[in-house]
């Protein structure tokens, strides 16, 4: 799920980097936190995949137009969850106006609306609560002291004075999470209450601000009345704050043990019945003498030191106490350990991803699909790159053309946990305990792999993911409810028939002296508990099927090399996958609506070009439009988004 923090033009910059960067730290690997500008908000659909909406502190009055406010309204009304900061509110409790004149009600209905404009949230037991964002300087910026609920103090927390929330002991079901401790009117800083289905925390406490940060830094240390204020313990008990408000909106925070906010060194290792990969993979990367120190590697995204085997305890035990930071630009620079004559590290040192068992089930599966032939240099999987937590596995090889260049393929990166993992079109890809995500890097000569075939590989990896996952190692028969979403996303229907998204695929290519590049990114959500859906959640309790991220990737690796072989043998021709495609799709013969023409036109799925991979449509007869022309509409994967559940298509914003 997201957590989608408004980045309108009226936000602060100050507050929108520091609440990414907070809430970030608080709430990564359960939820992706992205940003969302006004039009998203307005026009596309956000919502169902929305855990929380965000509003930051704001350098102008916010005021929204219709759409805008219809859309936040219908999201927190309908049980969505909306933290807002720098904030006022004030309750108008429900009654009658039976006497009332026409312009006595319009003034009533419109109170404040000259000076700032509210969002008018509607409750059947409390009435309309007016939420208002009315705007600041950081010249305007005071320290305060505040009261949390608990009685505890949280000092250094600063507001600018504008925003109030008025009667918020009147409101139904509500809870003030801190009050201003200097004896004001109202003194309420911040208050968590229910809307409709949903939930609003509302601070007039700009406690999104961090306390070690520019602006707040510098007025506690010149206040007189804060300057000998202990900063650390002072920024502890703002996120205190925080996390109380994110519970008490129901969101999940990750357990201190799985909450790691920066990344930690990477192995890279081989199968051990081929131990010169690695040293293969060094050479070119013209590694040396490692005994004698780091070997450095500047590239356009990253900095990487690798270092000997012998290091690699040391490196973890620093990187897991270290004082952790949420702030990307001190993740450098990116440690690898090299793992040289099939060494692999202990389990202690890599505790959620046994590497010595993935290459014990790899074996065994590429026995199985690919048979006893030795590929050149080596096959799928049979040299992984693995870190527990990394930023992404696909951006430090994507932003990285210097490490790419050099690095001999395949290669499979993989990670327990990112943070920043990429989906498709700019999207994020969580990566929460449970979910199995991994990048593989393949160069292939074009005069194999034609141009204009290389839009088939997401489709052909997509289809050797929902294939392994009928191997009777990971799912068996239970496998057939694994589906595909055109263009590249993996779905589960579960027994009600509801269909729900578990993966999904993201490729990236570049073209390189008569050869092409390619990344291809997949993360795929295994043993993931409620309510986040996974393969796990598929098998019946009184089932003994055991699942394992390492026997899944295995199956995964193997099941694509079968594959990519009979892929490269046709020159990318998707022909001897088409039917098998098409078995395993949720679309053949769906009827959607395309609102890319003018009017909105009814088409129906038929199938995809066999040149050019592009999804091919047929005008319904009876839609909208009067079609029935006999004319295909071919669209482009990424041209276009697919709405699978409101049966849409429509052009990518």
């Amino acid at each position: 799920m997201n957590v989608l923090v408004y980045s309108g033009p009226e936000v602060l910059d100050t507050s929108l980097s520091q609440t990414l960067q907070t809430l970030r730290s608080l709430l990564v690997p359960n939820y992706a936190i992205q940003t969302i500008n006004t039009q998203a908000i307005s026009s596309q659909p956000w919502a169902s995949n929305c855990a929380m909406l965000v509003l930051p502190a704001c350098r102008a009055a916010l005021v929204p137009a219709a759409p805008f406010t219809s859309a936040l309204k219908a999201y927190v009304e309908h049980g969505g969850v909306l933290l807002a900061f720098g904030a006022g509110a004030r309750r108008q409790a429900r009654q009658a106006f039976t006497g009332e004149t026409l312009e006595a009600r319009m003034a009533r209905m419109n109170v404040g609306a000259s000076s700032v404009a509210a969002l008018r949230f509607v409750d059947r037991a409390s009435g309309t609560l007016e939420v208002t964002l009315p705007g600041h300087g950081e010249e305007s910026l005071r320290v305060y002291q505040l009261e949390a609920k608990d009685r505890s103090t949280a000092e250094g927390i600063v507001m600018a004075g504008k925003a109030e929330i008025t009667d918020a002991t009147d409101w139904k079901g509500a809870e003030v999470l801190a009050r201003y401790g200097d004896g004001r009117t109202n003194p309420v800083a911040g208050v968590c209450c229910p809307v409709g289905e949903g939930k609003l925390a509302l601070w007039t406490a700009l406690i999104d601000h961090c306390l070690a940060e520019e602006p707040v830094k510098s007025l506690v240390t010149q206040s007189n009345d804060h300057a000998s204020l202990d900063l650390a313990a002072a920024e502890s008990q703002r996120l205190v704050l925080l996390q109380t408000s994110l519970t008490a909106l129901g969101l999940r925070l990750p357990s201190n043990e799985s909450s790691v906010a920066r990344p930690l060194p990477q192995f890279l290792t081989c199968v051990p019945t081929k131990p010169d990969i690695v040293e293969r993979i060094a050479a070119a990367l013209s590694i040396k003498e490692l005994e004698k120190g780091p070997h450095v590697l500047q590239d356009d995204n990253d900095t990487f030191q690798f270092h000997a085997a012998s290091e690699g305890p040391k490196l973890l035990e620093e990187a897991r106490t270290s004082h952790s930071s949420a702030d990307p630009s001190t993740w450098q620079p990116k440690h690898v350990v090299i793992c040289t004559g099939g060494h692999i590290p202990l389990k202690d040192d890599t505790p959620l991803f046994d590497i010595a068992t993935y290459y014990t089930e790899l074996e065994a599966s590429r026995r199985k699909y690919v048979g006893p032939a030795c590929p050149e240099p080596w096959g799928v999987g049979e040299a992984l790159l693995y870190g527990e937590v990394v930023t992404s596995t696909q951006t430090m090889l994507d932003k990285n053309p210097r490490l790419m260049s050099l690095l001999p393929t395949p290669l499979l990166s993989l990670a327990t946990h990112q943070l920043a993992g990429r989906g498709r079109g700019g999207n994020v890809w969580i990566s929460p305990a449970g979910c199995l995500q991994f990048s593989l890097l393949l160069y292939v000569p074009m005069q194999t792999l034609p141009t204009y075939r290389v839009v088939f590989v997401q489709y052909l990896f997509g289809l050797a993911v929902v294939e392994a996952c009928r191997d009777a190692g990971v799912l068996g028969k239970l496998g057939d409810r694994v589906r595909l979403k055109w263009p590249n996303d993996i779905y589960a229907v579960l027994d009600n028939g509801e269909k729900r998204k578990i993966g999904g695929v993201l490729v990236n290519t570049s073209f390189n002296g008569g050869a092409v590049e390619v990344i291809i990114g997949c993360g795929l959500n295994v043993l993931n508990p409620p309510p986040i859906t996974s393969l796990q959640q598929m098998v019946p309790p009184d089932m003994d099927t055991k699942l394992s991220i390492e026997r899944t990737a295995a199956v995964i690796m193997a099941k694509f090399e079968e594959m990519w072989v009979t892929f490269l043998t046709n020159r990318g021709s998707f022909a001897p996958f088409m039917d098998l495609y098409l078995e395993r799709w949720l679309h053949s013969d769906q009827l959607v609506t395309l609102t890319t023409t003018n009017p909105p036109q009814q088409v129906r799925i038929v199938g995809i070009t066999p040149n050019h991979g592009l999804l091919r449509t047929m005008p319904e007869r009876d839609g909208w439009s009067g079609g029935g022309t006999g004319e295909f509409i071919d669209l482009q994967p990424d041209g276009n988004s697919f709405d699978l559940m409101a049966g849409l298509i429509k052009s990518k914003s």
